[in-house]
């Protein structure tokens, strides 16, 4: 196998790694165990980095790693597939799939956009239409699958203003990446990061404290960077003209009616979706799991009488592999914390750090990572566990610095390859004209630093009023 510059320089630096351990001298304080976690977490994230190997199957190799070697026991790492987070997403998938088969989410956006007379309202009509979309479907490549097309439909109606379409382009992905730190299925990486928390702090994040804590990140980094798209793509003079959607451009690219009375499965789904999504919120009143609700709701929309998708169909929407993926990279974040090298790789952390200067550094480091990992979950499995570990020694609150992190990560707009959705709309079908390189690169310099300032404002202002302080509740 012929290996490229990157890769060769990733494996020399993990091998070192492994060397370096694998010496009785090195590393005072560190046990066995802990180097032998220490070496297979360095392998496998610079094979995530570098190899041309799938994601998941790094991560279950990794996972057997550690349990062959007695680190972890078989017993941990298969619970983590049994884990209500993994049940939550999968019910969650399935439940997406009824709403997708109805075409609810199409008759939404036709209803948000057709009202649009500018093009500003058009992008933030648009806008709010995507964030809504983060409360039906689950992860952000079926999220940008779903608003593929209407972007085409807008596309069409906007033909003859190319720097327009150029812009929606643009808008899509950026939305969709942003706004799923609403809520707490709109990422597997949202997943991870309440996983590490239970399992090194006993800190449990339900369905409603994300939304609440999310949702208003979600909705004021989504309009602002509307806004960025906006003045970075175009000139004021394609921001001065009209525009005119109508629900026939619509419906040409769409299975579904867009428009007319809701048909009787159409009810059904809103119904069973809104109530599924009240009951997740209205956790802390009636103490029911979000994991078994999904499971009620996934159950209801797959019955032969009331349901709108057939179980076989909606599982075979449930993506499999990240949910694999999640599972032996929790057992990773679990050998990092019992094995004492989570806490030896933070001991050394200089003491006395500002909070704001800690969040800071977790906050730009989070957000630099999408250059390295493309994998949003992988770098949440990498961060978190030490993020977690290191806030606890530099008395900050590990809720804080776990969400502001996981938030941070959520942007990975600078290149084609550093997002699916990004990807899929680089790459339109029907011809449709898209932003190129130079317009990413562009966008993520205006994008990055507000994202990351706009995270951190909330991390230290925004978020103890909503319960969750920045430092940890013994510091004075």
């Amino acid at each position: 196998m012929n290996l490229s510059l990157r890769q060769t320089v990733w494996l020399c630096l993990a091998l070192s790694a492994c060397a370096v351990l694998a010496v009785p001298g090195t590393a005072p304080g560190l046990g066995g165990e802990a180097r032998l976690t220490l070496a297979v977490f360095a392998l496998a994230t610079c094979a995530w980095i570098a190899a041309p190997v799938d994601d998941t199957y790094i991560a279950l190799g990794a996972g057997l790693a550690l349990t062959v070697t007695g680190v972890l026991s078989a017993d941990t790492l298969f619970a983590t597939l049994g884990d209500a987070t993994v049940w939550l997403l999968i019910c969650a998938f399935v439940l997406a799939a009824a709403v997708t088969r109805t075409g609810l989410a199409g008759r939404a956006a036709a209803f948000l956009v057709t009202g649009a007379r500018s093009v500003r309202q058009l992008v933030h009509l648009t806008t709010a239409a995507l964030v809504v979309t983060a409360f039906a479907v689950p992860a952000t490549s079926g999220r940008a699958a779903l608003a593929l097309p209407v972007f085409l439909a807008l596309a069409r109606s906007l033909a003859e203003r190319r720097r327009l379409v150029v812009m929606l382009a643009l808008l899509f992905p950026t939305v969709i990446l942003l706004s799923a730190v609403a809520t707490l299925i709109g990422a597997g990486a949202h997943l991870i990061t309440v996983g590490v928390l239970l399992e090194q702090t006993g800190e449990s994040i339900g369905f409603a404290r994300w939304l609440v804590l999310g949702l208003p990140l979600a909705v004021v980094s989504s309009h602002l960077a509307a806004e960025a798209v906006l003045l970075t793509s175009t000139r004021r003079e394609d921001r001065r003209g009209p525009v005119r959607i109508t629900l026939g451009a619509l419906q040409e690219h769409s299975a579904t009616p867009v428009s007319g009375p809701l048909s009787p499965p159409e009810q059904r789904c809103l119904l069973l979706l809104c109530t599924v999504v009240v009951l997740w919120c209205a956790e802390p009143l009636h103490g029911v799991s979000p994991a078994v609700v999904a499971l009620i709701g996934a159950v209801v929309a797959s019955s032969p009488a009331l349901g709108t998708v057939r179980m076989k169909d909606g599982l075979r929407s449930v993506p499999w592999p990240m949910l694999l993926f999640m599972a032996a990279t929790t057992a990773m974040g679990v050998a990092l914390v019992d094995s004492g090298a989570a806490g030896w790789l933070v001991g050394g952390m200089p003491g006395g750090v500002p909070p704001w200067a800690f969040l800071t550094v977790v906050v730009v480091v989070s957000t630099a990572a999408h250059l390295v990992l493309q994998s949003r979950s992988a770098r949440s499995s990498v961060l978190v566990p030490l993020v977690v570990a290191a806030a606890v020694g530099a008395g900050v609150d590990p809720v804080a610095a776990a969400l502001a992190s996981t938030a941070a990560a959520g942007f990975c707009h600078t290149l084609p390859a550093s997002a699916k959705p990004v990807a899929l709309f680089a790459e339109p079908p029907d011809g449709v004209p898209t932003f190129t390189p130079r317009d990413l690169l562009r966008l993520s310099a205006v994008l990055a630093p507000l994202s990351a300032v706009l995270v951190l404002l909330f991390a230290l202002f925004v978020w103890p009023l909503l319960g969750v302080p920045v430092l940890l509740e013994s510091q004075p």
